[in-house]
C-alpha cells in the first residue's frame, strides 16, 4: 500500500503510513516575524489533524507555538532534548501540567519512539538547534526516520555531513530541504545542489523537495527572486542528472503523492 506524503509548505508535511498520520514542523501562519507567506494558502484545519507531530529543532519557523496550539489535546509531540527548558511556552502545552494538553516527549539522536504500528527514530542533523536569536546551545537539531510500510526520512534543517548515510540508514522516501526563506543559505543548510548530493549518498527510492518557495522576507520581493522560485525545479534537474534512479516528486502546496506507487 505504501505511504502518502502531503506538503503544506515550508517544512510542514503529513506522512501517512499504516493508518497513522505524522505531521512535521507545523507552521500554520500567514506571517512569521519579518517573513510573509508568498505562495500557497495557510494550511486548512485538517492539516493539524495528526496522531503524532515531529519537531526537528527550536527555530521559530520549525517550532511555532501558535501552530502547535492548534493540535488536538492528547496529540503526541516529539521534540529535541532540552526543548521544554529552552522554550517556556512549550511547557504550557505539556499534558503534565494540563489535562487537555499535548503529550510531549524529548528525544536525542538514536532514540526511538513507538507510535502505534510505526517507529520513529531520531537522527543527527548538521544545523544550529538553538532557540535564536540568543542563548547557548540548549538543544540539538534532529532529523527523523519514520518506519512503517515504508521508511521515510524527514531531514528537518541540515547541511551535508560525512556520516549522513550511516546515521540515516536505508530509506524509501527522503523529504529534503532545498531552499530557505531568504536570498542566502549558510552552513547547516541544503540548497538544491547539496540536496541532490544528499540523494547520491542516501539513495532513496523517491524524494520530495521541501523548505522552499513559501516564506520570503517582507520588502525583499525584488531581491534575487529566483532564490524563492527556483530551488524546487533546480533540485529536480540536478537530481535527474546525479541520482537518476530516484523518483523526485515536486509538489505544490497542499498536494499529495503516494511515492510507493512508483517504487
Amino acid at each position: 500500500m505504501g505511504n502518502v506524503i502531503t506538503w503544506w509548505g515550508h517544512a510542514t508535511c503529513t506522512v501517512e503510513d499504516s493508518g497513522v498520520r505524522v505531521l512535521t514542523d507545523p507552521l500554520f501562519a500567514r506571517r512569521l516575524a519579518h517573513l510573509r507567506r508568498r505562495r500557497g494558502d495557510v494550511p486548512p484545519p485538517e492539516a493539524a489533524v495528526a496522531d503524532a507531530v515531529l519537531v526537528s529543532h527550536l527555530h521559530s519557523d520549525h517550532l511555532h507555538l501558535p501552530s502547535l496550539a492548534k493540535l488536538a489535546p492528547g496529540t503526541r509531540l516529539i521534540v529535541p532534548h532540552g526543548a521544554l527548558r529552552a522554550v517556556p511556552g512549550l511547557r504550557r502545552l505539556d499534558a503534565v501540567r494540563r489535562t487537555d494538553g499535548l503529550r510531549i516527549t524529548e528525544v536525542g539522536a538514536g532514540d526511538e519512539v513507538e507510535i502505534g504500528p510505526l517507529w520513529v527514530r531520531a537522527v543527527p542533523a548538521y544545523h544550529d538547534g538553538r532557540r535564536l536569536p540568543v542563548g547557548p546551545q540548549r538543544s540539538p537539531a534532529l532529523g527523523y526516520v519514520i518506519t512503517g510500510e515504508r521508511r521515510t526520512y524527514f531531514a528537518g534543517d541540515t547541511g551535508l555531513f560525512d556520516e549522513m548515510a550511516d546515521v540515516v540508514g536505508a530509506v524509501d522516501v527522503a523529504l529534503l530541504p532545498v531552499g530557505g526563506w531568504g536570498p542566502h543559505l549558510g552552513h547547516g543548510h541544503l540548497n538544491a545542489d547539496r540536496a541532490a548530493e544528499a540523494l547520491t549518498r542516501l539513495a532513496p527510492g523517491a524524494a520530495v523537495p521541501v523548505h522552499y518557495g513559501t516564506f520570503w522576507p517582507i520588502g525583499l520581493d525584488g531581491v534575487r527572486p529566483h532564490e524563492f522560485h527556483s530551488p524546487g525545479d533546480e533540485f529536480v534537474r540536478l537530481a535527474a542528472r546525479r541520482a537518476p534512479g530516484v523518483a523526485v516528486h515536486r509538489l505544490q502546496h497542499g498536494e499529495s503523492v503516494r511515492p510507493g506507487a512508483t517504487l
